[in-house]
């Protein structure tokens, strides 16, 4: 029998035998293990016929990593082994009792989403699956759900991946669009030189002062300090193995766009603004309010170099394929009485702390840390220090920007879709797409704590509140 040494030498010499990066290793462990729901509603009945050689032509060949399994060398490091695949194995369709009314099998989906985003993928084969609902809900005649584990990449690839595999319904020979967001281009004056280096030392030196205010902040949060138990957060241990409700609102792009324009910010400002009113209203009507409770927001931050998303070739070309990103630790503004407050506040607070944060150089200290962690205590401890970062704060946010024209998967044209993180050892989760000029928001939440129905009552406020604040006109979308 060989020795683990020799082993390691064996693997590091087998090409077959990929390393796995780091934060695959931290988010696929004991302690961790995060997947993500991309959900598809789809506008015809779906024909599952296609689905293998779809499969096998247009989704295997993104990557390797769809055709392989996560092993452990003698080091306990996890590398990537390509495998004969089964396609037979990763296909799922449900039987549901026939003949029912669509808002009951809204009721069959939710209990079926909320199944497979507990069930664990099996490790002993590749780390995804597709599952088709053929039974018409009040959204879609059918839905297609690809689960991914978060170890295959983060939702910038796997969601990049996925479009490289569909088409545009109105031409399929051009590609997909996304927005593109363009930066203004700033010239000084020989006169106001000065005064800008003025301006840049000042910035310096309060930019070490946030970085090493933030620094101990989100390691305190990551070891001894946890938020309050609240009407979003129940504090109950092992949350992630607790059943979820997913549930959704839309917004219109164009009216958040409106927004963006009178608090000067972003989209992504104007909807976490709108989310941390909305959950200080569903507090509110839950008899339970803020001031004083310690409430703190993980706003997901893609790490990558990149305005857009990149074909796949460029993603594996470049290294930008996998997982690249880091998250912000932002507390959730509070109130005495959210119904009396100006719903701007929370744009406006969320606009400046968020651009202050981009600016602190803490998100790369606590990346040096985790790595430091890694190799001193190994990968596991790693995972446990990513796993209480979340953990210890109240809810995750996340947003990835889709495309502009209406898509079509093999000829089922796509309605409308969103994702979900799953494995979050939090009571709620949130995501947000925008997919043909509407913003999906989606909460994934612990379903005998939180009243879905309720949250998303809120969000539709939120944002209704927001609008005719801002814009002096009602936002309200029909849903």
């Amino acid at each position: 029998m060989a020795s683990n040494q020799s082993r390691d030498v064996l693997l590091e010499d087998n090409h077959d035998f990929l390393p796995a990066s780091p934060t695959s290793e931290y988010i696929n462990s004991s302690v961790l293990s995060l997947s993500i729901l991309g959900v598809f509603e789809i506008e015809t009945p779906i024909d599952d016929s296609p689905t293998i050689e779809l499969l096998r032509e247009q989704f295997l060949p993104i990557n390797n990593r769809f055709s392989s399994i996560l092993i452990r060398d003698g080091n306990g490091a996890q590398r990537w082994k390509k495998v004969d695949i089964r396609l037979e194995d990763h296909v799922k369709v449900p039987h549901f009792p026939t003949g029912l009314p669509p808002a009951t099998y809204d009721e069959y989906l939710q209990e079926y989403l909320s199944k497979i985003a507990l069930d664990r993928l099996p490790e002993n084969r590749p780390l995804w699956e597709i599952h088709l609902i053929k039974y018409p809900t009040s959204d879609a005649a059918g839905t297609v759900v690809f689960k991914l584990h978060h170890a295959l990449g983060d939702g910038f690839s796997l969601m990049g991946a996925l479009f490289s595999c569909l088409k545009r319904a109105d031409d399929p020979s051009l590609p997909l669009t996304f927005p593109t967001y363009s930066t203004k281009s700033t010239t000084s004056s020989t006169s106001h030189r000065m005064s800008d280096t003025c301006k840049k030392v000042s910035t310096i030196a309060a930019g070490c002062w946030y970085t090493a205010s933030d620094f101990v902040q989100s390691v305190l949060h990551s070891t001894v300090l946890q938020d309050d138990h609240t009407a979003i957060r129940s504090g109950t241990p092992l949350v992630e193995f607790e059943p979820v409700t997913i549930s959704s609102v839309t917004f219109s792009l164009d009216r958040i766009r409106e927004i963006k324009s009178k608090i000067s910010g972003t989209v992504n400002d104007v909807a976490v603004g709108i989310i941390f009113y909305a959950i200080q209203l569903y507090q509110q009507r839950m008899g339970q309010i803020s001031p004083g409770r310690r409430m703190t927001a993980l706003v997901l931050l893609n790490t990558r170099m990149v305005n857009g998303y990149q074909c796949v070739e460029d993603m594996l070309k470049e290294k930008t394929w996998g997982n690249h990103f880091t998250f912000l630790q932002i507390a959730i503004p509070s109130s005495d009485n959210a119904e009396k407050e100006n719903p701007l506040a929370f744009l406006l607070k969320a606009k400046k702390t968020i651009k202050r944060k981009r600016h602190s150089l803490a998100v790369y200290l606590n990346g040096r840390l985790v790595q430091m962690l890694r190799t001193i205590r190994g990968p596991e401890a790693a995972s446990r220090y990513i796993h209480a970062t979340m953990k210890n704060t109240t809810t995750g946010i996340s947003y990835l920007v889709g495309p502009m024209e209406k898509m079509e998967m093999g000829d089922l044209p796509v309605k409308s879709f969103y994702f979900s993180v799953v494995g979050v050892p939090q009571s709620l989760a949130l995501t947000m797409v925008s997919y043909m000029g509407n913003l999906r928001v989606v909460a994934s939440a612990e379903k005998r704590f939180i009243n879905s129905q309720l949250l998303m009552s809120c969000m539709k406020e939120a944002y209704d509140k927001v609008h005719r604040e801002a814009c002096g006109v009602d936002g309200t979308e029909s849903q």
